[in-house]
């Protein structure tokens, strides 16, 4: 399957909406409990649009499938230089590749730009983000223990 890999835009909102609803509801991998809609997904792209930060999306015979974005680590003026890295694929995408090509290439357009570092947050159990991030070079920093609450347990996070 030849994948197209390029910068999101409003227009794409309804897909990323489709592709991030299903872990909202059906996971623990973001902290997010209730569905979004294409108006927050288009929302958000605009405001990473704004800042620049890059907003990815992966497809093929264009029939989106994935997305990956990086937004502000944290609010203070000294992180400017980090950002925070995401990836979602649609469940039928997973494990074929596709979230290391469209991961490579965020990671090429944060290379591309003045920012320093990328933070990947995995909440756990995820053993398949755990090893597409250090396949890609990152490297385990630590654990926020029990910092999230989502279907009915306490929920870690991998930093």
């Amino acid at each position: 399957m030849e994948t197209l890999i390029r910068s999101a835009t409003e227009g794409d909102a309804d897909d990323l909406a489709r592709i991030y609803n299903h872990y909202v509801s059906n996971t623990c991998v973001t902290f997010e409990t209730d569905p979004v809609d294409a108006d927050d997904i288009a929302e958000r792209i605009a405001a990473m649009a704004a800042i620049p930060l890059p907003w990815l999306v992966a497809e093929s015979s264009g029939q989106i499938f994935g997305y990956a974005y990086t937004s502000e680590w944290q609010g203070r003026c000294a992180y400017r230089f980090s950002v925070e890295s995401t990836i979602y694929l649609d469940v039928q995408h997973t494990g074929h590749g596709f979230g290391t090509k469209l991961y490579t290439a965020l990671i090429d357009s944060v290379r591309a730009t003045s920012l320093h570092s990328m933070i990947g947050g995995i909440s756990l159990p995820n053993e398949g983000s755990i090893k597409l991030h250090e396949r890609l070079g990152f490297r385990k920093i630590g654990h926020f223990e029990e910092v999230g609450y989502k279907q009915d347990r306490k929920i870690r996070v991998h930093e």
